[in-house]
């Protein structure tokens, strides 16, 4: 009787073991996927940048800074989180509202095609 008993637990973690491994390969599919994110405006706003001749000349008396994740400061998303986006500061360090682009949604949203704004 207790051998029966010994079998059938056995047996039940040879099962659960065989069920944990297809659920963790499951699992490792779905991490190992990139996730879909909104940056190929954001590579084509950079590469417009890197090209523009008058871009360049005025990026030396202003400093650039280019976020790879997004930030938690609230200064730097006044109006949401959303990518790609350019802001102005003074140096105060204050976001320049007056300078903004196109989108009324979006204020601080540049599109490569906004390069003469």
């Amino acid at each position: 009787m207790e051998k029966s008993y010994v079998s059938v637990f056995l047996l039940l973690i040879v099962i659960s073991c065989a069920l944990a491994k297809d659920a963790g390969k499951k699992d490792s599919k779905d991490t190992t996927a990139k996730p879909k994110l909104p940056q190929t405006l954001s590579r084509a706003l950079k590469k417009v940048f890197a090209e523009h001749k008058d871009i360049q000349k005025l990026a030396e008396k202003f400093i650039l800074l280019n976020l790879v994740y997004e930030t938690t400061d609230k200064n730097l998303a006044p109006d949401g989180q959303y990518v790609p986006r350019v802001l102005f500061i003074d140096p105060s360090l204050t976001v320049r509202a007056d300078i903004t682009g196109r989108y009324s949604n979006r204020l601080y949203a540049y599109e490569p095609s906004d390069i003469s704004l």
